[in-house]
């Protein structure tokens, strides 16, 4: 699992605790992947054929969520005040419209993070998001939508619970999507989903 994200985590990490002080709250068309059938006349798909994604990538680059807020005194607003409400309207609506990285459309990638369950039966997921750090979604509101990935499976054979740590392999399509668990500004059809490695001592 890649790990040079730390800027982009620590300023999700930043946004998030301002989100949690000022109390913020938090059809499905399965795609056809014809494109494996044309490129690949016969075996399977290996894990070469994937691109290893980091989080940071997903990430326009200049853009930043909290420079507007830098300045407010927020150590001063009750979660009560109605600013402190607006306030926290406001940038929920920043995270749900973060934009996303436009040249990384269509492209065959490999990413790894962990499961924040959409549609399934026991734990055979057809439908989950995938965020890029532990209690997203779940113990903390959810990330900006750059920071989330909406993963669907055709035929889902592998057991998977909140927050499993696994690894997706497939097409990325620039595509916003509304769940109960959060606004994601990326679709994978996945192709593979595996378990991370062990790291070695």
């Amino acid at each position: 699992m890649h790990t040079h994200w730390s800027p982009v985590k620590n300023t999700l990490r930043i946004g998030a605790c301002v989100a949690i002080l000022l109390a913020l709250g938090g059809t499905v068309r399965w795609l056809a992947l014809d494109y494996e059938r044309d490129q690949r006349p016969a075996g399977r798909t290996t894990q070469a054929d994937f691109t290893d994604l980091d989080w940071q990538t997903l990430v326009p680059e200049g853009w930043d969520p909290l420079k507007r807020y830098r300045n407010l005194p927020l150590s001063s607003l009750d979660d009560s005040d109605p600013k402190a409400m607006e306030l926290s309207r406001q940038m929920r609506e920043t995270w749900d419209n973060a934009p996303t990285n436009q040249t990384l459309n269509g492209t065959r990638v490999r990413i790894t993070g962990y499961v924040v369950p959409l549609d399934g039966h026991k734990g055979k997921l057809r439908e989950f998001l995938l965020v890029p750090y532990f209690g997203a979604c779940i113990h903390s509101p959810p990330p900006p939508a750059n920071q989330i990935v909406h993963v669907r499976v055709a035929n889902p054979d592998l057991d998977l619970h909140t927050m499993d740590a696994i690894v997706v392999s497939g097409m990325l399509q620039t595509a916003r999507n509304a769940s109960l668990m959060g606004m994601s500004g990326y679709t994978i059809d996945a192709v593979q989903l595996t378990r991370p490695k062990p790291r070695p001592w």
